[in-house]
């Protein structure tokens, strides 16, 4: 097959649909033998993609398409042209928003979560309007879907009435050469030579407020110094998004300022450092459609506090501490314990370890190859 790819939703790589994208592509290239790619990537992104120069043609998207609107408007105006030129037997594009309306090939989708219609004021309303209107429209015009979660997949037929058989389930993996135990005490001296000298729990997720909730777990851990006198510290790590000022008023107004640290953006190659070195991972989201950063952390040995919304109670499972992200008191709780009780630490260790370990990409590219194939020979039995 003649495979191509959008990889314009990245977002600079600071993005979790920008993860998923290079870690699959990662994983096609043991296929490359067999298999054409062809990537359509934006101009100052070649660097991001250098690990599949060898192995994947890349084609040069010029940086006024970066825009939201202008990128739109290239997918739908300029991508389809670009499909027939190139003799593609199926296009992938990783994302709902960026969705083809038309195309000389098949078109394979992934959509990651419908959080527009979980979340009140997630996005502002022109991204909403898309999200919940537009994007309907587009999906039901893909061939193939796919849906990163039971939980996605189960949106997808309430709120865009997308026909099933469309829709195949294939859960995101992990990289487990990155994402794995330290040696005892090295992680937490990488650390203290950084600074961090006291025990933290860490929250990985850019600053958005208010779907990622990081009001609810400043106030549950003000809540926790003030009972305990501890001194572990709160650790947030990304960069600032969507309503991210809220967030930075809280930590300003917190009476244990001092112990809330903000790392913003944090570099793939330290990310798995801040797992291995934290106390804990607190992930408190209100929702997510898969939800990367609990997983990573379990394949951390990290111990993980998670909520249980959207998609991340089939993610986490019965391998995290469950909290309601809107009950303050049963967060502060949980951080607690969590903090003072060294043997329920060690419990979410293994039973984290042991689920993180059944997520592989190596069966995720496998499976999406499935559905390329399936995408083209549909739209093969289709023509006349």
């Amino acid at each position: 097959m003649n495979i191509g790819f959008s990889t314009s939703v990245v977002q600079r790589g600071r993005s979790g649909v920008a993860q998923y994208v290079f870690a699959l592509l990662r994983a096609l290239r043991a296929h490359a033998a067999e298999h054409r790619f062809t990537l359509f990537v934006l101009e100052e992104d070649r660097p991001l993609f250098g690990f599949a120069a060898e192995t994947m043609d890349i084609v040069t998207v010029p940086e006024r398409y970066r825009p939201p609107v202008a990128d739109i408007a290239w997918h739908q105006t300029q991508l389809p042209a670009l499909a027939a030129r190139h003799g593609l037997d199926v296009l992938h594009v990783p994302s709902y928003r960026r969705m083809l309306w038309r195309a000389p090939c098949a078109r394979v989708t992934t959509i990651h979560d419908l959080a527009a219609f979980h979340v009140a004021g997630k996005y502002d309303w022109a991204r909403m309007f898309y999200g919940r209107v537009v994007a309907r429209r587009l999906a039901r015009q893909q061939d193939e879907i796919i849906a990163v979660s039971r939980t996605t997949a189960q949106d997808l037929g309430h709120y865009f009435q997308v026909d099933p058989s469309k829709v195949t389930v294939i859960a995101n993996g992990l990289d487990h050469a990155r994402f794995r135990p330290a040696p005892a005490g090295k992680a937490r001296e990488w650390a203290q030579l950084r600074g961090f000298t006291q025990p933290f729990f860490l929250y990985v997720s850019r600053l958005e407020h208010p779907a990622k909730n990081h009001v609810r777990l400043i106030e549950a851990f003000n809540r926790f110094k003030q009972r305990t006198g501890s001194n572990w510290q709160l650790v947030l790590g990304g960069s600032d998004w969507h309503g991210a000022e809220a967030i930075h008023q809280c930590v300003e107004r917190s009476p244990y300022a001092a112990d809330i640290r903000r790392l913003g953006f944090v570099p793939d190659a330290d990310l798995p450092r801040w797992y291995q070195a934290a106390g804990a991972m607190v992930y408190p989201s209100l929702f997510e459609g898969f939800g990367f950063p609990p997983l990573e952390a379990m394949a951390c040995g990290c111990p993980v506090v998670s909520s249980a919304r959207g998609a991340l109670a089939e993610t986490v499972g019965e391998a995290a501490a469950i909290v309601d992200p809107e009950d303050i008191d049963g967060m502060q709780w949980e951080l607690e314990r969590v903090a003072t009780d060294g043997a329920w630490r060690a419990t979410l260790r293994a039973v984290g370890l042991k689920h993180a370990a059944n997520y592989h990409w190596d069966k995720t590219a496998a499976a999406t190859l499935a559905i390329y194939a399936r995408a083209v020979q549909a739209g093969a039995l289709s023509r006349p």
